[in-house]
């Protein structure tokens, strides 16, 4: 039998925690596999788990009465899928699918909120400031994603969601079919085929069946519209805030070490 193994920290959110902070996760961790088209939540459904990918990648979904669904959001390594429990809301708003197959880590809603009320806020504070920001970026991607929506024209809207799961697998094939892009964009598959051909023709990428690979990224920038640098560049933003966040609490961890240290001479 094949042990999977992969380190918590390869997750963005859990690597800026300290080691202090992270050693108060790690007992309540549990590394699971989650398959293409898996859902994980759906809509106002309760939240048993927080997931934090290290190699999924899910997409937010907003979905209507008629059955159609348009993405608000895509997560991967960088983010975690359940955030909404952070700000005090146990239910997702969205549904919740995975778009590329591979591992998490989960931890349940009832043990994440032990760990926090017991830590009294003085080891885990960081980690509720963490997740702060990563909502604040969440937002900045969802409102940019519904102008790209309502604006933008396909195939450039194809250009920018493929560019942002490039980045977010840190890989240049995604495995992925051309009816699942239009389900998770909301648009019928034929539009999708056609916008990938004219892709593929110009060089951009190259398809089959399951799969598109990256074949000249300036080029598929070239095509993709604003919506993509701006993501990019908040996702810069996201990292460099993450960074200075855990210095914050490592430094604050050496403060209470050595007030500890000093009460006990």
């Amino acid at each position: 039998m094949t042990v999977i193994t992969c380190d918590p920290r390869e997750n963005h959110l859990l690597c800026a925690l300290t080691h202090s902070e992270l050693e108060q996760l790690t007992p309540h961790l549990e590394l699971v596999t989650l398959s293409v088209a898996e859902v994980v939540f759906e809509v106002n459904e309760k939240l048993g788990h927080v997931y934090f990918p290290v190699s999924v990648i899910a997409s937010m979904l907003c979905c209507l009465e008629d059955g159609s669904t348009v993405e608000v959001a895509m997560i991967g390594k960088e983010g975690v899928l359940g955030f909404s429990t952070f700000l005090g809301k146990n239910e997702s708003s969205t549904q919740v699918i995975i778009n590329q197959a591979g591992y998490a880590y989960r931890i349940s809603v009832d043990a994440l909120q032990k760990v926090l009320t017991r830590s009294g806020g003085r080891r885990l504070g960081n980690f509720r400031e963490l997740m702060l920001r990563y909502a604040e970026s969440v937002f900045v991607h969802m409102s940019q994603t519904i102008a790209c929506t309502r604006r933008h024209a396909v195939d450039r809207q194809l250009c920018t969601w493929l560019l942002t799961g490039f980045d977010r697998a840190a890989t240049d094939t995604l495995s992925i079919t051309q009816a699942s892009i239009g389900y998770i964009l909301g648009v019928r598959r034929e539009t999708i085929t056609e916008a990938a051909k004219k892709l593929q023709d110009e060089g951009m990428i190259d398809y089959g069946r399951g799969y598109i690979a990256l074949k000249d990224r300036k080029k598929l920038e070239t095509g993709a519209c604003e919506c993509y640098e701006i993501k990019r560049d908040e996702a810069v933003r996201l990292s460099e805030d993450l960074e200075r966040l855990k210095t914050k609490s490592s430094n604050q961890d050496r403060r209470n070490f050595s007030m500890d240290v000093t009460e006990h001479l």
